[in-house]
């Protein structure tokens, strides 16, 4: 009797197709197609989870800057006076600050002018 590796073999088929579900055509029905569609999803859904730090990031400055500059400050100037205050705040919660409690922002902003 010739052994096969069957109940493997099937695990393994099933659970790229299960990773394949919602692709279009073949992709989503045939194995070798599926297997080469899952594994560019899996690289590219590491890539993109990078990515979506940096776009958080580049987001939260914009929105520090727009704050900054109807306080009438530059976003540069803003993070080099709090850098000399020691103020040790992140730009996400820079940016919640901006957004939620801009009076809270104007003394932020008055303690890094002072530091200039």
């Amino acid at each position: 009797m010739r052994a096969t590796n069957a109940p493997a073999s099937r695990k393994r088929r099933k659970r790229v197709l299960r990773r394949a579900r919602g692709f279009r055509g073949s992709r989503s029905r045939l194995f070798k197609k599926a297997v080469e569609a899952v594994d560019r999803a899996m690289r590219l859904s590491t890539i993109h989870r990078k990515h979506k730090k940096i776009d958080y990031r580049a987001l939260w400055i914009v929105r520090i800057s727009a704050a900054c500059r109807s306080r009438g400050v530059s976003y540069s100037r803003l993070i080099e006076g709090l850098s000399k205050a020691n103020v040790r705040i992140n730009r996400k919660m820079l940016s919640e600050i901006a957004i939620h409690d801009p009076t809270g922002f104007d003394r932020i902003v008055e303690m890094a002018k002072g530091r200039q």
